[in-house]
């Protein structure tokens, strides 16, 4: 039996091929959207993204220059570097986009979520979660005599391991604002 030959470059799919070649690596991306601020803009938006079905992980809207009616859309998104690249040429085809920047490939950013915690607990596990928050940086926002209401700004890192320390003191819900993010840097 001769033994199996496979051309330079060529990937093979089989179990007996674990590792993943560049393609098929999943990446995360952080896309700042410039748009026109009127009706339909984020449906179109959104609809490019379910209709080929594209994951997105976070979204925030908000208009940024009231004179010139523009609005950003910031875009957590994962997918390989081909798919990445076809969401950025395909929302760069969308008329009422002005923008499309990756702020992931284009240098250092900024990455910043507001989140809002109820706690609920009593005794030894409220004083536990007030001092992780003053650990965290967390400001309480509303107060019971049997729940807190924190709010945490932070990288989402910071919202998510705040979170995981929260859930066994009494976390009851969760409120998050998606990521917004601005490159760094004077460009």
């Amino acid at each position: 039996m001769s033994p199996l030959k496979i051309k330079k470059g060529a990937t093979s799919h089989s179990a007996y091929n674990l590792r993943p070649t560049f393609s098929d690596v999943e990446e995360r991306h952080t896309l700042a959207v410039i748009v026109e601020n009127e009706p339909g803009v984020l449906a179109r938006v959104i609809g490019l993204f379910s209709g080929r079905g594209y994951n997105i992980e976070s979204l925030t809207v908000a208009e940024v220059d009231h004179q010139g009616h523009l609005s950003r859309i910031t875009v957590v998104t994962t997918g390989t570097p081909q798919i990445i690249t076809q969401i950025i040429a395909q929302l760069g085809r969308i008329v009422s986009v002005h923008e499309v920047h990756d702020l992931t490939v284009e240098g250092p950013s900024v990455e910043r979520e507001l989140a809002l915690f109820k706690v609920s607990g009593s005794g030894d596990k409220r004083v536990e979660a007030l001092r992780l928050a003053d650990i965290f940086r967390a400001s309480v926002v509303d107060s019971t005599l049997d729940s807190f209401v924190f709010e945490v700004t932070g990288a989402p890192e910071k919202i998510d391991a705040f979170a995981d320390l929260m859930r066994p003191l009494g976390l009851s819900e969760v409120a998050r604002t998606g990521v917004v993010a601005l490159s760094r840097g004077t460009d």
